[in-house]
């Protein structure tokens, strides 16, 4: 039985003004699937409307009161887990273990910024002599608004959401309209928590109808988007004429930099979690595989025999959208080389009727092939093999993006000199953990802002300085 999904507009389920929804599928098995309200600019002005009344009160709360809030929403996520992960699933076909790790992290953002909000959200005190009391403080825009990619759903929703609302703002998310209903769940959950009515509202919709209205809307004195490069250049565009600040998380091609003498145990390990976790489908994901020479074919051996390995509905999903399986399916047509494994659908069998890839390896690709530069975004690894550090350094700058990089190497320091001239916004040596408090953006096309960490605190923030006369 199909279920409608409303908003979630002041505190309460609200049905689309134009009267229309839009239908889902499951991609596991391209069943039809829930429908979604289809918003628009009304829709829009409804849920700024609501924000622009809540927000006064809830900026007027202290940083504790709010962290005590975002605390209980914390806790909401965590006893309601299995409704999160069951109605993400539906859409999205993700694997158990998957949606754990994703509802994890998502209770651990509102855990971290209600922590963080009452040591770091405030300004300092400027010494200007005995004559005078000079401070900073650091206030919310007022109404931000939100937009969210199909890929991890409640995890970026809550990664953007967490520290917008620590910081007092007022939201208005729009979320995929492909992956809507685990977000309009949680604000649901919110609300029950004790967010006042109005704080978190959530309009779902298409990108042209509901996302431009509410970029474009007058009301919203900040933006944050996470998705394509051609999305994100048009609503920065939207922003930039309204003199409006935005957080742009914009994908990658990232590098996987591994040396002769670097653990190539958990190198291969690292590859082979680049294509399984979310089938590839992350901003984040090192699948541009650069290996030195003289270990290039025994690593990718090992690489392809993992991979081999990989259980499709145990170990990796199927892709998200129809959209996104056409075009894998189309990279992968246009390869230079035939793939050392996979390569393309499964033929037969259950998973033939799903949106499923099976996990691909291409050696010794030409890196100004499209599949070495383009953002694949599916299960997909490409290796090249490098002669040395130089070489590597050069190679892995090479790329239109600047997101995440990794390296691997038996030598600590050249592994920290690599990184520190290597382009992108994270890098991790030797599987250095990047978590839920290590700011998290790009360089390039990747976007510009941060997300994680006490730096998206800050980005959701204006920061005042008062000045006052004591003589």
């Amino acid at each position: 039985m199909t279920t409608r999904h409303d908003h979630w507009i002041d505190g309460r389920p609200e049905a689309p003004a134009g009267g229309t929804w839009l239908a889902t599928l499951d991609p596991a098995t391209r069943l039809p699937g829930d429908e979604v309200a289809a918003g628009g600019p009304a829709d829009i002005g409804r849920a700024v409307a609501a924000a622009e009344r809540a927000r006064h009160g809830w900026a007027a709360r202290s940083p504790a009161e709010r962290g005590t809030v975002l605390h209980r929403i914390a806790d909401a996520i965590e006893a309601d887990a299995g409704t999160l992960m069951r109605l993400e699933r539906e859409c999205t076909g993700k694997v158990p273990a998957q949606l754990r790790l994703e509802a994890d992290m998502s209770a651990a953002y509102f855990r971290y910024y209600a922590g963080v909000v009452r040591a770091a959200g405030h300004g300092r005190v400027i010494e200007q002599g005995a004559g005078a009391h000079t401070y900073t403080r650091y206030e919310p825009y007022g109404v931000v608004g939100v937009i969210t990619p199909w890929n991890l759903p409640l995890n970026q929703a809550c990664r953007a959401l967490a520290p917008a609302l620590a910081m007092g703002n007022a939201v208005v998310a729009k979320p995929s309209e492909f992956t809507s209903a685990s977000t309009l769940h949680l604000a649901r959950l919110a609300t029950r928590a004790g967010l006042p009515d109005g704080v978190l509202n959530v309009v779902t919709g298409t990108g042209p109808d509901a996302g431009a209205a509410l970029a474009a809307h007058p009301g919203v004195r900040r933006l944050s988007f996470t998705g394509s490069v051609a999305t994100g250049r048009y609503l920065a565009g939207v922003a930039g004429g309204r003199l409006v600040p935005v957080t742009l998380e914009l994908g990658g091609r990232s590098p996987l930099v591994v040396f002769a003498d670097a653990d190539l145990d958990g190198a291969v390990a690292a590859a082979v979690t680049a294509v399984a976790a979310n089938s590839g489908q992350v901003c984040s994901a090192t699948a541009r595989l650069l290996i030195e020479e003289s270990v290039h074919d025994e690593v990718v051996d090992r690489v392809v025999t993992a991979v081999e390995k990989l259980r499709p509905g145990v170990d990796f999903g199927p892709l998200i959208t129809e959209a996104q399986y056409a075009q894998v399916l189309d990279l992968l047509a246009g390869a230079p080389v035939p793939p050392a494994t996979g390569g393309g659908p499964y033929p037969r069998g259950p998973k033939a009727r799903g949106l499923f890839v099976r996990p691909t390896v291409y050696a010794r690709v030409d890196p100004r092939a499209r599949i070495a530069r383009a953002e694949v975004f599916g299960p997909v690894l490409v290796t090249l093999p490098f002669r040395d550090e130089a070489e590597a350094l050069a190679m892995a700058n090479d790329t239109d993006y600047g997101l995440v990089a990794a390296v691997w190497s038996g030598d600590l320091a050249r592994g920290l000199r690599l990184a520190e001239r290597i382009e992108a916004g994270q890098v991790a040596v030797n599987g250095g953990p990047l978590t839920v408090e290590t700011p998290f953006g790009g360089y390039r096309h990747s976007g510009y802002g941060r997300e994680k960490g006490l730096a998206a605190l800050y980005e959701y923030a204006q920061l005042k300085t008062v000045s006052a006369s004591l003589g």
